[in-house]
């Protein structure tokens, strides 16, 4: 197999999805690379993505369990043509339960090839300065095992003659798939005395539920809790302190404290 073109193909809300993908790419080491991110409405989904190349990389980050409906809606429209595929997924130190499976059988109905599938983990949305969930992480041995995970699918892949000659990866989970959990009618916060309307959350929220009008404004029918924008506030304006939510990170904070390292799949 040659490896001179690579798709990248992420939903990435909080970037640390895309790091992962993007360091998995440096280690395959093509000579050209594309990316598709799937994260922002202004994807042109309407129309579909024809993803033909050598390689691709897809990544998608793990909501309870879960690959987030915002992200497989719009994967909808991406054509992989028989491209053969490495699929990650990326979860905050708790578990990935059935998302790595889910995007191995989306990827497979999207007309890719999976032959490689890896976990990582980065820090979750929900955690905070009183609720640290793998805080900083993915940090620079995450990203090191993702290099060297990329550099043992590039050498696996230029060893054999076509995609069909790699055995798929036999990712974890259950199916059916757990059901998605529903947070539904909970946004972030705004303290209005913190927040300066900047407008830095709005271009970072990947269903446009924050107003460019006044940001102080989210549309809770619209938002996914992905807690972009709250990552995103310079003057941390932006909280989830919804009492379900900090419950949550309260709990993953006391009980998710051990560092869960990659989980490789090749």
């Amino acid at each position: 197999m040659n490896l001179i073109s690579l798709n990248l193909i992420f939903f990435s809300p909080t970037r640390t999805t895309k790091k992962i993908v993007e360091a998995v790419a440096t280690g395959i080491n093509s000579e050209s690379t594309r990316i598709l991110d799937l994260t922002y409405p202004d994807v042109s989904v309407k129309m579909s993505r024809e993803c033909q190349s050598d390689l691709a990389v897809i990544g998608a980050p793990v909501y309870a369990g879960r690959l987030p409906g915002t992200m497989t809606s719009r994967f909808n429209f991406v054509k992989g043509g028989g491209t053969p595929a490495v699929i990650v997924v990326v979860y905050g130190n708790r578990a990935y339960e059935d998302a790595l499976l889910e995007l191995h059988e989306l990827s497979v109905q999207a007309g890719f090839i999976p032959i490689a599938a890896a976990a990582f983990v980065a820090e979750h949305s929900f955690a905070s300065g009183e609720f640290p969930v793998a805080v900083g992480r993915p940090d620079k041995d995450d990203l090191k095992k993702a290099r060297a995970f990329g550099e043992t699918v590039r050498e696996k892949t230029l060893a054999v003659g076509k995609p069909e000659d790699i055995a798929s990866p036999k990712p974890p989970g259950h199916f059916p798939y757990k059901e998605q959990r529903v947070f539904a009618g909970i946004t972030p916060s705004v303290d209005t005395n913190l927040c300066t309307k900047c407008m830095a959350c709005v271009p970072v929220c990947p269903t446009a539920a924050i107003s460019d009008d006044d940001p102080q404004v989210t549309a809770t029918d619209l938002c996914i809790r992905c807690c972009a924008c709250i990552k995103s506030c310079p003057t941390e304006a932006r909280i989830m302190n919804h009492p379900k939510i900090r419950q949550i990170a309260e709990f993953l904070s006391k009980n998710c404290i051990d560092r869960k390292e990659p989980e490789i799949f090749i």
